[in-house]
Formats: structure tokens, sequence, C-alpha cells
């Protein structure tokens, strides 16, 4: 079997392959650029602020924990019903 035009065929080949790298050049020389908007950093700071504060506030549960031990703890009924309530009316079916 004969190939005719090897050379024109060969040419074509190489001045696409040549285009193909000088826009990959070009296309080197952009950089990417993130920027984050305030509302992003401040809840950042926000996240890593909780994040390192503990989850039970041992102030508290020492100072009840204190109250329960002396006979002195005292929680209102109605304050509980109100709360019970509260928590109720946030439930949707």
């Amino acid at each position: 079997m004969k190939i005719n035009n090897f050379n024109a065929i060969n040419q074509i080949y190489r001045s696409n392959s040549t285009s193909a790298m000088r826009r990959v050049d070009s296309a080197q020389s952009f950089s990417d650029r993130l920027e984050f908007s305030k509302t992003a950093k401040s809840y950042t700071v926000a996240n890593s602020a909780v994040s390192s504060a503990p989850d039970v506030r041992l102030d508290k549960v020492n100072a009840i924990k204190a109250q329960m031990a002396a006979g002195t703890y005292n929680v209102s009924a109605e304050d509980v019903a109100d709360k019970i309530l509260s928590d109720v009316s946030s439930i949707t079916f």
C-alpha cells in the first residue's frame, strides 16, 4: 500500500500541534484569584469561636449541683410549663 502526500499531512499535523501549544502557553499567563466576602469572613471567625468554646458550661452545672446538694434548688412549676408549651408550639406537623 502506498500513502500519497505524506509530507503534506505531516506538515498539517505539526502546524496544528504547534498552535495548540501556543494556546496553552497563552492560557498559562492567567492566574486564578479567590476572594471571600465580609460575611464569609465573619462566619469563619464566629465558627472558630464557637468551636473553641466548651460544650458544657461547668460553672452553671457546678452551681446547680451545689444548690441541689444544699436543698436550695427550686424550679417554678410555671416556668417548666411555659418551657414545655414553647417547645411544643415550635413543632410542626
